[in-house]
């Protein structure tokens, strides 16, 4: 009786008579491989050896169903991927121009959280607030200020219409054009080796064959426990985003990027906004960041209590009420931004051995592999910073290895913002940072009353920051609170990429009146005194 093998990593008719040729060794075996079909008919042996003989000749194989009839593919991989999202897009396409015949399988709504319900609506709302503060609050005389009237309706309404459009031109339309990529809608989960079965909504089931497997399933808001929170109608960003009005006053649990960029695009549209953090704001960056960006906050209304988180939640009489170590407080709103949890409860990790951390992310190498040789994962449920560039970069290298290449994700430049206003925006290392990775470090901090651009936008809330290395002065790590900070860091993180020095950087053309030239005069702050010299010295 014959016993098909699914032979991956055939690239010609050449590969096929290798893996016959591998095949041969073993005694009382027969073997027939055919390149078009992407198999190798064995009779005699068994399979663990069939398999150890084909990946010694640098290929990969394993047993089929049955004879394997109506599930073998061509030559090209069968690449499953498990989201829709930035990840898993990024490498279903990239799988795709591979050669791969790519499934992705999705039980929501296409795109993941950035389109929906993230990056896109968040900006959105986050410019309006901007717009509406500037209105009442510009620093130019002669120009008159005024509180605009808010429809809160009418700018969900238009914000949901671009988070349509971008999710049509970005995904839906990609799917419908590529014939390499397929979607199946239901819940994805690893069924056994190079197994994935997708439960659908009418309670069927289909069962896939894999080659390799991306996961990609992204990650959901971390609700914290605390006394009587669960039940009531808190929001998480996803409510707060959609919610078509703005609540006269708002509760923020949170310190770090969702719960800071919402809180002040709330205070800004209309909100008294008190916010509780466990620790400080942005704990995990340059202490001098979350205290300068506290005190403007709180400079525009916002009320900040630090190490504080409420004690218990009620909802009563359509207001929640927190009680606080110190009295109580009570809102019409409440947002819980406290982190995120990746999707992997119910993937099926433990039937093939496959483990997550305390916060459920699966761990990765540089090359997105999870120590199941057939099974790579990206994006927010990995350890990988919950980034969506770093999502689509790391799905992007994760194809390019499952394909054959190899290509790993380097985090040493990556860039990070926080949009609020100013933005928080970092690169590489911080002093501490440096330091605790055993680098003799310096830094030179440079108030933004020394940047022409700021002075002339009459706008010098926040500083430049700059980390080098001690001796050779290399470019360590940036640390910015600007109005333009996201619009500089680019250029930091291209330096720091590029290995260039302090001394490099301040030697730079940089055009004038920009804001990014706050970076050029930070770095010749290592070596003199910026105050000394004329408005547009080089």
């Amino acid at each position: 009786m014959s016993t098909t093998l699914r032979i991956t990593g055939m690239t010609c008719e050449h590969c096929a008579v290798a893996v016959g040729r591998a095949l041969d060794k073993l005694e009382g075996v027969r073997a027939r491989v055919s390149y078009e079909e992407g198999v190798a008919r064995v009779e005699g042996g068994c399979a663990d050896d069939w398999v150890r003989l084909v990946r010694a000749a640098g290929y990969d194989a394993y047993p089929l169903d049955g004879d394997g009839q109506g599930e073998m593919p061509g030559p090209g991989l069968r690449v499953v991927v498990i989201g829709s999202g930035s990840a898993a897009f990024a490498g279903a396409i990239r799988a795709a121009e591979a050669g791969a015949q790519v499934t992705l399988i999705e039980r929501g709504t296409l795109g993941g959280t950035c389109v929906n319900i993230g990056c896109v609506p968040s900006k959105i709302m986050i410019r309006a607030a901007l717009m509406a503060h500037q209105a009442g609050h510009h620093p130019f005389d002669g120009l008159e200020r005024h509180v605009p009237a808010v429809d809160r309706a009418a700018l969900a309404a238009q914000q949901q219409g671009r988070v349509d459009a971008l999710r049509k031109a970005k995904y839906e339309d990609i799917l419908a054009t590529n014939p390499s990529l397929q979607l199946l809608r239901g819940s994805g989960r690893l069924a056994g080796e190079h197994r994935v079965e997708v439960m659908h909504a009418d309670g069927t089931s289909t069962r896939l064959l894999a080659d390799r497997v991306l996961i990609a399933t992204g990650a959901s808001a971390a609700i914290p426990s605390i006394p009587g929170l669960a039940g009531t109608p808190y929001w998480t960003s996803t409510e707060a985003l959609t919610a078509e009005t703005i609540p006269q006053r708002l509760a923020v649990i949170g310190g770090s990027v969702v719960a800071l960029e919402l809180a002040q695009a709330f205070a800004r549209l209309g909100s008294r906004v008190t916010l509780f953090a466990r620790s400080t704001l942005l704990s995990r960056e340059d202490a001098a960041l979350g205290e300068g960006l506290a005190e403007i906050l709180r400079a525009e209304g916002l009320d900040l209590r630090l190490h504080s988180v409420p004690q218990r939640v009620a909802h009563v009489g359509g207001r929640f009420r927190l009680t606080l170590a110190d009295g109580m407080l009570e809102s019409e709103a409440l947002l819980v931004a406290t982190g995120r949890r990746a999707n992997t409860a119910e993937l099926g990790l433990q039937t093939v051995g496959l483990e997550t951390d305390a916060e459920g992310r699966i761990a990765v190498d540089a090359h997105l592999r999870t120590g199941i040789d057939w099974i790579h994962a990206a994006g927010d449920c990995t350890a990988l910073p919950q980034y969506v560039y770093v999502a689509a970069a790391a799905g992007t290298r994760a194809a390019i290895n499952m394909t054959g290449g190899d290509a790993s994700l380097d985090l040493a430049a990556m860039p990070a913002v926080v949009f609020t206003d100013p933005q928080v925006a970092t690169v590489g290392l911080s002093e501490r940072q440096a330091k605790a990775h055993g680098l003799e470090a310096e830094s030179r901090t440079l108030s933004l009353d020394n940047v022409p651009r700021a002075l002339a936008n009459f706008d010098t809330r926040g500083f430049v920051k700059l980390v080098a290395e001690r001796g050779s002065g290399r470019l360590l790590g940036a640390q910015i609170l600007a109005a333009e900070a996201g619009e500089m860091i680019q250029s930091a993180a291209l330096a720091l990429a590029a290995g260039m020095t302090v001394d490099d950087l301040a030697g730079r053309l940089f055009p004038y009146l920009t804001m990014v030239e706050g970076l050029k005069l930070c770095a010749q702050t290592f070596s003199r005194d910026v105050s000394q010299l004329s408005c547009c010295a080089g």
